[in-house]
């Protein structure tokens, strides 16, 4: 109920008052709550791996990970670099029930080349029940609609289902975030799949949430599955 109600006063906030930026109080630019400057200086992920969108000093085929290890994805799109100021826009929407930034988000991923194949389908990556009544609102259905409205793809959020309660992936490694999320996902039964489906999320961080969705996804017939996510963050340095 709390998330819900957090919901409201920022529709009607939006809806009452002029575009300011989030970031440092300037008047909005282009009908979005960042100012020209402050959305200009939000990290573009312009050279990273093509498989899953690792940044990295020079574009590539594949990154060292990627090598070693293919992910279970074919591709991967992730038009921002997880880093300062977006990582604190992204806190904000997801944590912060702060809807506008993640408006203002939505509304510059729109605005950024598509770099992979367009799917015939964007699946959002779903909360667990239990999250989704406490937070309110899915904030990577909230991306998804509207992005795919403006690329002319159909988005469901009905296909995946999150069968358990996960633990929040954030202070967890890699290997633990594995574990965490392995069988927490299904493809929900009589729903016809295309071939080429785009999982989408609103931080990758591993890929380990992502990669159990396009598992299960391939599991259930779809021949290529990509994954999409707002922003990818850069690998940590030793």
């Amino acid at each position: 109920m709390q998330g819900m109600a957090r919901r409201w006063i920022e529709v009607l906030r939006y809806g009452l008052l002029p575009p300011r930026c989030l970031l440092c109080g300037a008047q909005g630019h282009d009908g979005i709550d960042l100012c020209a400057d402050c959305a200009a200086e939000l990290p573009r992920n312009h050279h990273c791996c093509a498989r899953c969108a690792l940044p990295l000093p020079t574009s590539a085929a594949l990154c060292g990970q990627c090598q070693r290890h293919p992910p279970t994805w074919d591709a991967a799109w992730a038009p921002f670099r997880y880093g300062w100021p977006l990582d604190r826009l992204e806190s904000r929407y997801k944590f912060g029930a702060a809807l506008a930034a993640g408006r203002a988000l939505g509304a510059l991923w729109q605005r950024e080349p598509l770099t992979v194949e367009q799917p015939a389908l964007i699946v959002p990556v779903p909360l667990h029940r239990t999250r989704l009544r406490r937070r309110g609102y899915n904030q990577a259905l909230e991306l998804a609609r509207p992005l795919a409205k403006a690329l002319g793809v159909p988005c469901r959020h009905d296909v995946l289902r999150r069968v358990r309660a996960t633990d929040a992936q954030t202070e967890l490694d890699a290997v633990t975030r594995r574990r965490n999320v392995r069988a927490a996902f299904a493809v929900r039964e009589g729903i016809a799949l295309p071939s080429h489906v785009a999982v989408l999320d609103d931080v990758m961080t591993t890929g380990a949430t992502l990669a159990e969705c396009a598992r299960v996804l391939k599991r259930a017939g779809v021949q290529r599955v990509d994954v999409w996510a707002l922003a990818r963050a850069p690998s940590k340095q030793k």
